[in-house]
């Protein structure tokens, strides 16, 4: 029986396997997806962004011209959102450094209004730019914009009034005129807020992230559909095989799987081969019983045979019955023999109340229907009735008999008012290899029997003094953990 238990833990459950392994599957696929889209749409807006500014920029530049080392720009630009203040999107020009760095220093401030004395330090302070668009106007530049090579661009971010915004800048150089071998280095740069670039990029993420959650409903409940009609057979394996463990069916009936079909083909032949056989060695013990009773019952008939003798031919007589009962027992092999207790112990307490009319044998705790030995009927009931008939002898008036089942273990106790039994007794009886029969009255070989039988069922077997009746208290306890 010990083979046949199911180790505890809910992740044993083939059930709980599957859906762990597709909650672990759903819960990581899905949110990298999500990411990973998440991420390519907000690289495809930057770069929608980035194409947008240098178109800007292109024509910004197409309308600024300059003549002798001055710029000159238009009133109003073609893109009425450099016209209008605040909109933003803004131009803004200001001067390069010629000396081939990545990134310069604003340079001389070419505007009228700007002094020439004016020191290095405060034009970094202030950083003018030589021209800007209306819509840059009562905007202030409080870091310095980047300057890449002449032919270069270069995009990226920069803060603007404490509010992020996203500047494209590209450097160029004017031809030069007859006057002028070589004009000064220029950058134009577009800056646009991120406002709306921020608010496309979330109302995709809230809409993203929303229908992978519906995805994810929708996948969890595909899942558990999916589960239930794939370990539907299971399930009623599982039933089938509780009800002959109940007794309530001889096999398997059900049509399974390819998987499962060879597996309930085989366990129907075993069960088959396995009832059959136990059908021979009970009629050829039994065969074998009559066969020796009938010389043993003429021995003990000679009438010149000593008491000795006589005695020796009863105790063999016994022990034959002590061992064809051994034999006989289905022990090991009774996990599909569902016995309800509440059949045998019914029949014993009517028939044993009958045979000991002064002892009044009721239950303490009466069994329940759905308390189930998983054993043969007849081992259940030479348990039980040794025990009850034991106690009965060793009664003064009472005797209770209690079921109970608990956690996967099935507890029978006999209790008696009458002397008991000393604790050292108590050891001697449970030491394997003494005989039970050498014990006070109402204690005799069926104690063995009982002790035997129980061993067999990998059961134990308690004996205490009752804390009800005062008397002896026999308990017996089964582990049916596997019969779940």
């Amino acid at each position: 029986m010990s083979s046949l238990r199911a180790p505890q833990g809910k992740l044993n459950s083939l059930r709980v396997r599957l859906i762990l392994s597709a909650l672990l599957l759903i819960l990581l696929l899905l949110p990298t997806i999500g990411f990973a889209l998440n991420n390519a749409f907000k690289q495809q807006v930057m770069t929608n962004v980035r194409e947008q500014l240098s178109a800007y920029l292109y024509s910004v530049l197409a309308v600024a011209e300059m003549e002798e080392g001055r710029l000159y720009m238009p009133e109003a630009l073609l893109e009425n959102q450099f016209n209008v203040i605040g909109s933003g999107l803004y131009a803004v020009i200001d001067s390069a450094s010629d000396h081939g760095t990545d990134s310069v220093h604003l340079g001389e401030n070419q505007n009228d209004s700007q002094s020439d004395n004016q020191t290095e330090s405060d034009r970094q302070a202030s950083v003018e730019p030589l021209w800007s668009s209306n819509s840059f106007l009562g905007l202030n530049i409080t870091t310095p914009l980047p300057h890449p090579k002449v032919g270069r661009s270069e995009f990226g971010e920069l803060m603007l009034e404490q509010q992020p915004h996203l500047i494209y800048s590209f450097s160029v150089r004017f031809a030069p005129t007859e006057a002028q071998s070589q004009s000064a280095p220029i950058t134009v740069h577009i800056i646009k807020d991120l406002d709306g670039v921020t608010q496309q990029l979330s109302a995709f993420s809230q809409h993203l992230w929303s229908w992978l959650f519906v995805l994810m409903l929708v996948l969890l409940a595909i899942q558990f559909a999916w589960l239930a009609w794939t370990l539907k057979p299971l399930a009623r394996f599982r039933q089938e095989l509780g009800q002959v463990q109940r007794g309530e069916a001889e096999e398997l009936s059900g049509h399974y799987p390819n998987e499962l079909q060879a597996v309930a083909k085989q366990l129907n032949t075993l069960l088959s081969t396995e009832q059959r056989q136990r059908s021979r060695y009970r009629n050829a013990l039994s065969d074998l019983a009559h066969s020796l009773k009938t010389p043993l019952a003429v021995i003990q008939s000679q009438k010149d045979l000593s008491p000795t003798s006589l005695e020796q031919v009863g105790q063999i007589n016994r022990t034959i019955g002590h061992q064809l009962k051994r034999a006989q027992s289905a022990a090991g092999h009774a996990w599909h023999l569902g016995t309800k207790i509440s059949l045998v112990s019914d029949k014993l307490l009517r028939t044993l109340v009958k045979i000991h009319p002064c002892i009044q044998l009721v239950y303490g705790k009466p069994p329940e229907e759905q308390h189930i030995f998983y054993g043969d009927q007849s081992d259940l009931t030479e348990m039980l009735g040794n025990l009850l008939d034991n106690a009965c002898k060793a009664a003064s008036s009472r005797v209770e008999l209690s079921i109970e089942s608990q956690q996967g273990k099935l507890t029978i106790s006999v209790e008696d008012d009458g002397a008991g039994i000393s604790p050292e007794q108590r050891q001697t009886i449970l030491e394997r290899g003494k005989r039970a029969d050498t014990y006070e009255k109402g204690h005799g070989i069926g104690l063995a029997i009982v002790r035997d039988l129980v061993d067999s069922y990998q059961g134990t077997l308690h004996i205490s003094q009752g804390k009800i009746l005062g008397g002896a208290r026999f308990e017996l306890v089964f582990d049916q953990q596997f019969a779940r």
